[in-house]
């Protein structure tokens, strides 16, 4: 699935201009093509690279980041996508859920395809997964697990419900919508409804 999903993302990227490189995606401070260097960064991550990579960086992760978009951004955007062609295909990981790999495809591609107004359907399997992972993934690592401890979140368009219980707050809406919200993604909740909607843009800031 996430060659796959890497694949179809260099599809869309090779029809791109220089504007639309330089377009700002949903990562906040992060263009198209930064975003681009550091899925190619994540790609070539192994487990001994990112934790000698995280000491260098005094373990600061998002300094870690930075670094690696640096590093990995090439002159141009052909560059970088070049790249991007020659990790598509790589198994390694960092010390981390092999879901984590889903994540940073679907959502990282929506930081890039949604301002650019792309339109691309992933497989269910991958939203869910990705979905179920930053559920249970603290705060200060990117995901939502102390936020569902306040709301449940129930997809519209899967068998999914996933959060606090009794008469918590409810968020609905479609898996990838709600992925992207609890990702950090503002952008996603205003295709999301229910009382718990409120309580969750409070927490994205």
């Amino acid at each position: 699935m996430v060659h796959t999903e890497r694949a179809a993302l260099i599809e869309d990227l090779a029809h791109l201009d220089a504007e639309q490189w330089r377009t700002p995606s949903l990562c906040a401070g992060w263009t198209v093509h930064d975003v681009v260097a550091h899925l190619v960064d994540t790609a070539r991550t192994t487990r001994l690279g990112f934790l000698a990579g995280l000491a260098r960086a005094r373990f600061d992760f998002d300094r870690q980041n930075r670094v690696g978009v640096e590093r990995e951004r090439g002159a141009s955007p052909q560059e970088t996508l070049e790249r991007l062609r020659h990790v598509a295909t790589r198994t390694s990981t960092p010390p981390a859920p092999l879901d984590t790999r889903l994540v940073e495809e679907v959502v990282h591609g929506e930081d890039i395809r949604r301002p650019l107004g792309l339109a691309h359907t992933y497989t269910p399997e991958a939203v869910v997964r990705s979905l179920r992972l930053q559920a249970r993934t603290s705060e200060s690592f990117g995901g939502a697990k102390q936020l569902l401890t306040r709301v449940r979140l129930t997809a519209t368009d899967a068998d999914l419900s996933i959060g606090a219980t009794g008469r918590a707050p409810e968020v609905t809406g479609s898996a990838l919508a709600l992925l992207l919200a609890v990702s950090g993604r503002r952008d996603a909740v205003a295709g999301l409804h229910g009382d718990g909607v409120a309580t969750l843009a409070t927490a994205l800031g």
